[in-house]
């Protein structure tokens, strides 16, 4: 059966479960991601931001397993990815886009299917429960909405039970409801114990959900620390909004108006 903590915790939260070196992708003289270092402390939300082709996705990627460095140096959960790739996969969650999903499978037989391929006994309506997806375990993926998709996308992340989940711009396209529940979801998956790495290029998601950020700029680490810090080191500068932030936005207005319970529409 699938443990309701599908994770494994370590209240230690000094541990780095992800070690990276002098990381360098190129393709020909093009230097996609050049030299970055940086860690991922076990049990953290982290966010890698950064513009389109800044490199962040093809570092999540070579962390992944999914794409060859050309040099530099990957440790997962003490796991040398030039030695043992084979072991990171079996620890962590990818984030799969709709492209890998059976067309004619519903998403009970799909968890049912990864789990056989990941040879896990697990209960495929207790793990759609997680995600609040009981009621279309018959339903092919499809035919599911914008933020169903994304909350079935990362109940897939989970069937492995793995320490590490990665997240490749989880809420992008979806409503203010199904976004807010979204970050509810991934915050939930932290108080489990996982390591949450994700991509997103909403500024206020990273500084809702991340413990620590990376900026990345042109294959380049920029800045890396707490979204607090980070903010109080530009504000320490002088600088100044033109207009005033007020205490709450208009997404806080749309959601007070219209609820903020999921929809399935």
């Amino acid at each position: 059966m699938l443990r309701t903590n599908f994770c494994i915790f370590d209240s230690i939260m000094s541990n780095s479960i992800i070690k990276v070196r002098n990381l360098v992708k190129k393709y020909g003289d093009f230097e996609a991601v050049k030299g970055i270092s940086f860690e991922v402390k076990e049990g953290e939300i982290f966010g890698l931001l950064g513009p389109n082709g800044a490199g962040k996705t093809t570092t999540l990627e070579i962390i992944e397993t999914l794409r060859p460095k050309t040099s530099g140096e990957v440790i997962v959960d003490g796991i040398d990815l030039d030695k043992d790739p084979q072991a990171i996969k079996n620890i962590i969650g990818v984030q799969l886009q709709a492209a890998g999903y059976y067309p004619n499978l519903n998403l009970k037989q799909i968890i049912e299917l990864f789990s056989g391929l990941y040879n896990k006994d697990v209960d495929a309506m207790a793990l759609l429960d997680t995600v609040n997806l009981r009621e279309k375990a018959k339903s092919s993926f499809k035919d599911l909405s914008g933020g169903q998709k994304q909350r079935f996308s990362i109940a897939t992340t989970l069937i492995n039970e793995p320490k590490i989940i990665f997240l490749d711009e989880p809420t992008t396209g979806l409503d203010p409801q199904a976004r807010r529940n979204l970050w509810e979801l991934i915050k939930q998956l932290r108080e489990r114990g996982c390591t949450v790495v994700l991509t997103t290029h909403y500024m206020d998601e990273a500084e809702e959900l991340c413990e620590r950020v990376a900026i990345i700029d042109s294959g380049q680490i920029i800045a890396l620390s707490t979204p607090n810090e980070l903010i109080d080191k530009l504000i320490s500068t002088g600088f100044k909004r033109t207009k005033a932030v007020k205490e709450a936005n208009l997404e806080d207005v749309f959601l007070n108006m219209t609820g903020k319970e999921w929809r399935e529409g």
